[in-house]
């Protein structure tokens, strides 16, 4: 609803709890008092009648949905007013009928303890929509800080699991220096193998034409 609504029906309801209160006033007065009370009224009207305009310019610069519900409330002002008007004109009219202080006392009663009970279920209502408003914005809130945990909690499993691929890698580029170290010191081993044989075949080579000249010579003689 428009703020600005809003202060014109708060200034609305003044005004019409006000008449009320006046209107029984005036009934229970006689002559120059009740026609000053009179003035009076009718100069409360004229404000009342003006706030009722000015809400209607508000309502209906409004967006549909919510100027249809503020036109309701408007009709119901309006005959709220024209109530006020005719109880006005009962008591200014010399051919109204003459009513008793004590049932003019009652009506002014139950006029004011409808404005009250009207009063008081709109404060209720906004009340209760105050309560709503505080329950959604504590629970955006809840469901914001549930989504801000969440949010670390993945964070830190990501840097965790950064670490543990950044951990592999350096196992990894450790594991392929040692097998290069390997591969260096097998071929090292494999060339002294090679070494070695030719080393033994020349030691049996040697080991051999030895025992062939021995065997030459003594078989000669």
């Amino acid at each position: 609803m428009s703020e600005v609504f809003e202060g014109y029906e708060r200034q609305f309801s003044e005004i019409f709890a006000s008449l009320s209160q006046k209107c029984t006033s005036a009934a229970a007065s006689d002559g120059e008092q009740r026609r000053h009370k009179v003035s009076e009224i009718k100069s409360e009207i004229e404000d009342a009648e003006l706030l009722i305009r000015k809400m209607d310019l508000e309502a209906r610069s409004l967006q549909p949905s919510v100027k249809a519900g503020l036109l309701v409330k408007l009709r119901e002002y309006k005959s709220d007013l024209n109530t006020i008007k005719n109880e006005v004109k009962r008591i200014t009219s010399s051919n109204s009928k003459q009513v008793t202080r004590e049932e003019l006392l009652e009506l002014g009663m139950a006029d004011s303890l409808a404005v009250t009970s009207d009063q008081r279920g709109r404060v209720l209502m906004s009340t209760e929509r105050l309560a709503q408003s505080s329950d959604r914005i504590t629970e955006t809130r809840r469901v914001a800080l549930e989504t801000e945990d969440l949010g670390s909690s993945i964070l830190q499993d990501l840097h965790n699991q950064r670490q543990s691929l950044l951990h592999a890698h350096n196992s990894l580029h450790g594991v392929d220096e040692n097998v290069g170290k390997s591969k260096k010191i097998l071929a090292a081993m494999s060339k002294r193998i090679d070494r070695n044989k030719w080393i033994i075949g020349g030691v049996i080579a040697a080991l051999a034409f030895a025992i062939i000249v021995i065997l030459y010579f003594k078989l000669s003689h």
